[in-house]
């Protein structure tokens, strides 16, 4: 059984980070980094389209989403600053970013996620740290404390190995994209040492319809205001919106998708429990009854055409109950509130969401009651240390939850090293 002072689990982007962090607090070959896959990273190398959107250009706490507490959330967020994380990326890591837009997100210049990755690999290489590929934990067990000292932990490899670590920060992921190596093992860890884990569903997933009765819109997509509402929480994002051949989806749709999870989980039928209200043009009905009120002359099928894809704006026309071809003069007053509400006020119709295959990542987690603030480590387990995707938040699309991985994983890396030196491994 070897022993190690430090032993991280995950190499994502949350486990890449902590490895780094503990060597730049003075852990260099004291650090053991286990990843189940052949080589790491997989969820950066898929971010983005391949492109790894690293960070936002602004971070809003209020988008986040916990059922634990705001304000740990928001300590944890503000432990490394936006700017600070842009500049170590630029400057130490020597990945320089540019800001897209029309998205307001950070890229690697290249365009290559394959860069970020291999440059943090890279890193932790640099500073002493073992990076152990196709390797995964089944077994995770304190090791029993005599006389005070703080002994450790026994980790079991599925290969039948196992080892001794001082401290241990657990970077495994939640059960999103399983095909990049996701499978809860951590969080299933976790519940059996005792640790409290909010009830977790996929999030940021495209959402389904049953049946798909928009499927002859698929490749449609443009820009919109979408309002969601669950249980008196209100949210409201404004972004792309993609018609599927099975639903819907776009960052808007997957930004509010977890009100659907919520719903689903929480007992409701499909398409009740939450409410997702389009604007299609981002104006309300009210501006639409009114637009709609001024029309002088032509079809109204022509001002639609003019706003929306042709084939969306047919569509929503046939929905209200209006024929294209009708003159803006002999508009109904019936007809114009019917496609007003139609275009400033359309219900999404909703079943269900695609689930943790194409979730991008997974709400709920340990409870963030459960970490100190200050270094998350367990409260319920010295020497063992979460960061990542493990805990009870999650951002929306754009580089939120790498900032969420990058700030949290720091912070586990450099309070597991000065554990794992101060530590005692004597059974």
């Amino acid at each position: 059984m070897s022993d190690h002072p430090l032993v991280i689990v995950g190499g994502g982007a949350a486990g890449l980070m902590a490895a780094i962090a503990a060597g730049e607090a003075g852990a260099g070959d004291g650090v053991l980094l286990l990843e189940r896959s052949r080589d790491g990273g997989r969820k950066i190398l898929i971010s983005g389209g391949g492109r790894c959107n690293v960070l936002p250009s602004e971070l809003d706490p209020r988008r986040y989403v916990t059922a634990s507490s705001p304000n740990v959330m928001r300590r944890l967020l503000r432990s490394w600053p936006l700017a600070e994380q842009r500049r170590w990326f630029e400057e130490t890591l020597g990945i320089p970013l540019r800001l897209e837009p029309e998205t307001g997100k950070l890229f690697p210049v290249s365009n290559r996620a394959r860069d970020v990755r291999d440059a943090l690999v890279d890193r932790a290489r640099a500073l002493g740290a073992e990076l152990r590929f196709e390797s995964s934990l089944e077994r995770l067990e304190p090791l029993e404390p005599a006389a005070g000292r703080r002994h450790g932990w026994r980790l079991g490899l599925a290969d039948g190995t196992h080892l001794r670590a001082r401290a241990v920060v657990l970077a495994t992921g939640g059960l999103s994209v399983p095909a990049t190596g996701s499978d809860g093992t951590g969080l299933r860890l976790l519940e059996l040492l005792g640790h409290r884990v909010n009830p977790l569903y996929p999030a940021l997933a495209p959402l389904t319809a049953d049946p798909p009765v928009h499927a002859e819109l698929a490749g449609v997509s443009l820009e919109v205001t979408l309002h969601g509402r669950h249980d008196g929480e209100r949210r409201e994002e404004r972004g792309g919106f993609l018609f599927t051949h099975r639903g819907y989806s776009g960052p808007a749709v997957m930004n509010l998708s977890h009100l659907v999870a919520l719903a689903r989980a929480s007992g409701h039928a499909p398409g009740e429990g939450a409410e997702l209200e389009v604007r299609w043009t981002h104006e309300s009905r009210e501006v639409w009854d009114a637009r709609l009120r001024a029309l002088e002359s032509g079809p109204v099928g022509s001002e639609l055409r003019r706003c929306l894809p042709q084939r969306l704006a047919d569509r929503l026309m046939a929905e209200a109950g209006v024929d294209p071809q009708t003159p803006a003069s002999r508009l109904t007053r019936e007809g114009r509130a019917a496609l007003a509400r139609a275009l400033g006020a359309w219900t999404l119709p909703w079943a269900g969401d695609e689930g943790y295959r194409k979730a991008e990542v997974t709400g709920g987690g340990v409870d963030l009651a459960e970490v100190d603030p200050r270094t998350l480590e367990s409260r319920r387990r010295a020497g063992l240390f979460l960061c990542g995707e493990l805990l009870d938040a999650f951002g929306p699309i754009g580089g939120y939850n790498f900032a969420w991985a990058w700030a949290t994983g720091r912070m586990a890396g450099r309070a597991a090293a000065a554990a794992g030196a101060r530590a005692d491994l004597r059974e």
